[in-house]
Parts: C-alpha cells; sequence; structure tokens
C-alpha cells in the first residue's frame, strides 16, 4: 500500500517538482540512468565498437552492424514491456521488477570490460542485453511519475529529471574523457602501451565506472519511492497473475482507444521519437564514419549535456507559457533545422554546433512527451499505460536506426538518412497538433474517479 506523501516544502524545491523526498530520490534515477545512455549510448561506446570490436572492418560496416543491434535490443524491449507493465500493475511490483531489470543492465555494462580487438560478437550482445535492462527499467520507473507528482507538478519533476540526468551523465562523461584522453594523470596505460590490453584499458574501463555510477545512484529511488497501491483491479485479484496480466493487458489495449488523446499523442510520439532516437544513437557513429576526431565528438556530447541542463528547465519553464504541446512543437521545429545542416556537415566545428543545438531541445522535449503522456493516462493504470508507451518509445528506436542500416549497406554512406529524418518530424508534429491537451487530462482523471482509481496520487 502506498505510503501518503510527505508534505511538500516551499522555495526552490518546490518550483523544480523536488518539494518531496520521494519526488527527489524519483528524479535521481535520471541522475542514474544518464551515465548508460551518454558513456554507453551516445559517446564511447560506439566508437569502441568501431575501432575496436570492428578491428578492420570499413566503418560502414561498424555503423550497420551497430544500427542492427540496436533494432533488436529495441524489438525485444517493445514486445517485452506491455506484459510487463500490466503484471506490474496487477502484482504492486514495480519497483521489483525495475530492479531486476537494473541488474541486467548493470551486469553486461561491467561485462564490456572483458571486449577487446575483433570481439565484435561479444560485444553486440552485451550491448544489446544492456539496452534490455536500461530500457526495460525505464517502463517502471516512467510509470511511478504520475504516482509521485501531483497534476501541477509533473510537468516540472518530469522535465527536473532530464536536467538532472544531464549533469549526472555529463559529470561521468567528463571524468571519462579525462582518464581517455590524459591516461597518465590516473596512472593508466595511455595508447603507446607496448599490449592491446594496456591500450584499450582505459577505455573499458570507462564501462565499468558507468555500471558503478548507475548502480550507485538508483538507490534513493528503491529507499524514497513508495510502491503504489493496487487500485481498480478487484475483479483480477482471484485470477491466476499470468492470466489477470493478460486480461488487463487486453483491457488496456482497448481503453487505449477509449482515450482518443492519449492515443493520438502515442502515435505522434512514436513518429517524432523516432527521429529523435536515430540522432541520440547514430551521431557519433556518423562522426566517426566522416573521420572526426573522437575527442571532438566526445566533447560535442559534453556541450549536449550541459547546454541540456538550462535549457531542460526552459522548457518547463515554457510549458507554463506556452503550454506543453506548443513546446514541444518548438523542439520539433528545431530538430528539423539540425536534420537539415546534419546532411551538409563535413568539419568538427559544424559538429559541435550540432551539438549546441541538440542540448537546447533533446532533454525538454523527451521530458515534457514524458509528462504530457502521463497526464492524460488514469494513474490506477500507469504501469499498463506506460508499457505501451514503451512499446511506442522502443519502436520509435527501430525504425530510424534500420533506415540507417538499409542504407548504409546500400550505399555505403549514412548522410541520406541524415536528411530522411525530418520526415519523422514533420509526421508527428502534424499527428501532435490533433491532441485536444484538456479534453484528454479530464477524461484521465474522470476515470480515475469513476473506478476508484486514485491510488499513489499524491496529496
Amino acid at each position: 500500500m502506498a505510503e501518503e506523501p510527505n508534505p511538500p516544502t516551499r522555495g526552490a524545491l518546490a518550483k523544480l517538482g523536488l518539494a518531496r523526498p520521494e519526488a527527489r530520490a524519483w528524479a535521481m534515477y535520471d541522475w542514474a540512468n544518464s551515465a548508460f545512455m551518454t558513456t554507453i549510448i551516445t559517446a564511447v561506446f560506439p566508437i569502441y565498437y568501431s575501432q575496436v570490436a570492428n578491428s578492420g572492418q570499413p566503418s560502414h560496416v561498424a555503423s550497420g552492424r551497430l544500427a542492427a543491434i540496436t533494432t533488436l535490443g529495441m524489438v525485444i524491449v517493445a514486445l517485452m514491456s506491455p506484459i510487463l507493465g500490466a503484471y506490474a500493475d496487477h502484482t504492486a511490483r514495480k519497483k521489483p521488477l525495475l530492479g531486476l531489470f537494473l541488474a541486467l543492465g548493470l551486469a553486461a555494462t561491467a561485462a564490456m570490460f572483458f571486449i577487446h580487438s575483433g570481439d565484435w560478437i561479444l560485444a553486440s550482445v552485451l550491448f544489446v542485453l544492456a539496452n534490455i535492462g536500461a530500457n526495460a527499467s525505464f517502463v517502471f520507473y516512467d510509470s511511478l511519475l504520475p504516482h509521485v507528482a501531483s497534476d501541477e507538478e509533473i510537468d516540472r519533476l518530469s522535465t527536473t529529471g532530464y536536467a538532472l540526468g544531464y549533469i549526472g551523465g555529463g559529470i561521468l562523461l567528463a571524468l571519462n574523457l579525462a582518464w581517455i584522453t590524459k591516461p597518465e594523470w590516473f596512472g593508466l596505460p595511455g595508447p603507446d602501451a607496448a599490449t592491446e590490453a594496456g591500450r584499450t584499458l582505459r577505455v573499458r574501463l570507462t564501462f565499468v565506472s558507468v555500471a558503478i555510477w548507475w548502480g550507485i545512484f538508483s538507490i534513493p529511488l528503491f529507499r524514497r519511492v513508495p510502491e503504489p497501491r493496487l487500485a481498480g483491479g478487484e475483479r483480477w485479484a482471484a485470477m491466476h497473475p499470468v492470466r489477470a496480466t493478460l486480461g488487463r493487458l487486453r483491457e488496456t489495449a482497448g481503453d487505449l482507444t477509449r482515450f482518443r488523446h492519449g492515443f493520438l499523442m502515442l502515435l505522434a510520439f512514436l513518429i517524432y521519437n523516432d527521429g529523435i532516437g536515430t540522432i541520440i544513437r547514430m551521431a557519433t557513429i556518423y562522426g566517426e564514419e566522416l573521420r572526426l576526431d573522437p575527442t571532438v565528438m566526445i566533447t560535442a556530447i559534453l556541450i549536449v549535456q550541459f547546454v541540456g541542463v538550462p535549457c531542460s528547465f526552459l522548457f518547463g519553464s515554457l510549458a507554463g507559457l506556452l503550454g506543453v504541446k506548443r513546446s514541444i512543437m518548438l523542439g520539433l521545429v528545431v530538430y528539423t533545422v539540425i536534420c537539415a545542416v546534419g546532411y551538409s556537415m563535413t568539419t568538427e566545428t559544424h559538429f559541435l554546433i550540432l551539438a549546441g543545438l541538440v542540448g537546447v531541445v533533446q532533454g525538454g522535449t523527451q521530458a515534457l512527451s514524458r509528462s504530457l503522456f502521463a497526464s492524460l493516462i488514469p494513474r490506477s493504470k500507469s504501469g499498463e499505460f506506460f508499457g505501451f508507451f514503451a512499446v511506442v518509445e522502443k519502436f520509435a528506436g527501430i525504425f530510424g536506426p534500420a533506415m540507417f542500416a538499409a542504407i548504409n549497406f546500400a550505399t555505403g554512406s549514412s548522410r541520406g538518412a541524415i536528411l530522411g529524418v525530418i520526415g519523422f518530424f514533420v509526421v508527428g508534429g502534424l499527428l501532435l497538433a490533433l491532441v485536444d491537451v484538456p479534453e484528454g487530462q479530464r477524461q484521465a482523471r474522470a476515470w480515475d474517479l469513476e473506478h476508484g482509481g486514485r491510488a499513489g496520487e499524491p496529496g
């Protein structure tokens, strides 16, 4: 049974949506998992995968393989997420399931230490497992959001979580960059070491550092965020958990069409987040294909992290002034410009400029998408609905990388795929324009009141 939230505090923390200890503990998981997203997904691992794990292979082959294994991991998570979400709601086990997949992600990430030259198969398997662990954990993490934040706090807490993620991921990435470029400061062998193991040690240690960081800073969530109590599921209580889970899953699939505006939001998110995810996942290996300096590319990721901190807060404020939907639309316009510039990119300066633009819109756009969807669904079915949200999010990580892989293998270059990403933002934006936010929020709260589903709602 969920505990009553602690009374909110006043001042700066309240303005950030961090008024209660459980809200601060929830947001810390963004700080924790962003180390994985920055170092493994975006910055260090793609370069290591291309230069070391795929040693001796053409750069476009490594790009195509990374896109293919990214697609595989996302498909697996997409198929699992609705069932896991429904099971978590039926059994009130969001946190234990989050912990299970967190452990998988930590183990696979730490095991990347053992990847050496030519080990592209091992690297691919560990990358898929780590992606499954991380992305499945996000299903349960996101589904806790409407239970720790009130309607008035939800946009602020979501954007603050992303801002904390930028800070946490940026700090660790800066440390990683320091011992990669200046290994002598840390007593580590450099690129001129006598053995391959010595030359790659400083990079392989970054993978271990991610697992440690991710694990330690996940602890507050398990200590302070209460497990939401069961609600609205009395008729399933006497059933076997597996049968009840499948029944609730079928019911929620039907409910998606009842909550028309939440459903439209899902479709819009499916399209435009495909573009966002493609840029996040393929930018570094695209730069590697263009022969840009690896240190410059990692520096660009740091720019994204630290520009993203104030800009995530800015988007939270913009949501209060312009509305959530218009703020997301603004982000999609900027992403369209990013793709147009990226298509003609030739220098490291261009890459750094693009990194700054991505930092302006990335966190805010995704955070507001998460909080907008959370406001359009019943709280008592948050795990199930966020299971479907995760399906959409993972499929949004499938089509773009798959397009990259196809164009890579067909043409030997990724440049054409960059321009093609614009279509995702245009179509997604048009669907988002059809979402009536106030009506969707009214329908979701009415369902909660009708079905006694206010369990876990903040006071």
